[in-house]
């Protein structure tokens, strides 16, 4: 047996013991027990998360609505939202984030064609599509894509384009000068070269996030040291949040903001919000709005987000737990 208050020293155990596998899964799985470890723990002394690191710098964080668009070409059918179809749907969409206060989104490279599709080269393909070449065909789409959100959603809300893993470096480059004329907030993509990334950086003016994919503060220090991104997005579930708090004050000392990577569930946001209260340098946290009906049956209290913003939560642990009989009741597919 072993004492779960000894989080840090918990971690270093399991580091040590994978630490010739790095990343991964394995940082992962590593990255839950250490989540788990600090509910625990918090949940002991009656206390939120955040007050292991310090209290609260902040009572409520501004927030994006993620995968516009994107949720409803890939699985629209499943969850029940209204379909993508073509630029008035995506015009819709626009104007449906700014009726339910949100004041930015980002979506990815949706390719309105019949039918429509998310484009995921970078993840997935037939022959040829290892190459991760970008077309004029990509280029128009993408035009479309942003043009029809900018003029739906206006000046006033902020839009983020993901390009994920899509792209080699010329091709990454070549959308970010097209796209400048959209004023967006940040074009996001990945990569694990530096340097790579740092010339993405030097040939556009549109702001760089990127990080989403890197585990630890060794992964992240060479891109620091160039400071090869403007916004360094981190993942607190994959790297558990006291891993992630080392890493948002190390990019600090750089002069550079961070923005949570967070497409999951309640849980997870609730989890990311602990950390945004945490760390001194926030850009804006990602959540994930088009979801199944029940997802807010999943805890025991969702998290409250009103006009944009995100409300910081104050019982103790994460402040709400799993609801186990709605996860036994909704399982995953074999």
């Amino acid at each position: 047996e072993q004492d779960p208050g000894a989080v840090e020293k918990l971690y270093w155990d399991m580091y040590r013991a994978t630490r010739q596998s790095p990343g991964s899964i394995i940082q992962k799985a590593i990255g839950g027990i250490e989540n788990a470890l600090l509910d625990i723990k918090a949940k002991a002394l009656g206390i939120p998360v955040y007050e292991l690191f310090g209290g609260p710098l902040r009572d409520r964080v501004r927030v994006y609505w993620s995968h516009c668009g994107t949720t409803r070409v890939r699985s629209g059918k499943i969850i029940g939202t209204p379909s993508i179809r073509s630029r008035s749907d995506i015009a819709k969409l626009g104007r449906e984030v700014v009726r339910l206060g949100f004041t930015a989104l980002k979506t990815n490279i949706i390719i309105l064609k019949k039918p429509p599709y998310v484009l995921m080269q970078g993840f997935k393909g037939g022959y040829g599509s290892t190459d991760q070449n970008v077309n004029r065909g990509i280029i128009e789409a993408l035009e479309i894509l942003i043009g029809t959100f900018r003029d739906a959603v206006g000046k006033k809300v902020d839009i983020c384009l993901d390009l994920n893993f899509n792209f080699k470096t010329e091709g990454n480059a070549l959308i970010a000068k097209t796209l400048e004329k959209f004023d967006l907030m940040w074009l996001e993509l990945d990569t694990y070269t530096p340097r790579a990334l740092l010339k993405i950086k030097k040939s556009t003016k549109i702001p760089i996030c990127s990080g989403e994919d890197l585990y630890g503060t060794r992964d992240y220090r060479p891109f620091f040291e160039l400071h090869a991104m403007d916004i360094a997005a981190v993942d607190v579930i994959w790297n558990g949040l006291a891993q992630s708090k080392k890493i948002a004050d190390m990019a600090e000392t750089y002069e550079m903001n961070v923005a949570p990577h967070n497409h999951y569930s309640h849980l997870a946001t609730l989890i990311n919000a602990h950390f945004c209260a945490a760390i001194p340098n926030l850009k804006i946290l990602e959540v994930d709005v088009d979801d199944v009906s029940w997802k807010d049956d999943l805890v025991t209290r969702p998290p409250e987000i009103k006009n944009g913003h995100l409300k910081i939560p104050s019982k103790p642990g994460w402040g709400a737990d799993l609801n186990e009989e709605v996860l036994h009741a909704h399982p995953w597919p074999p």
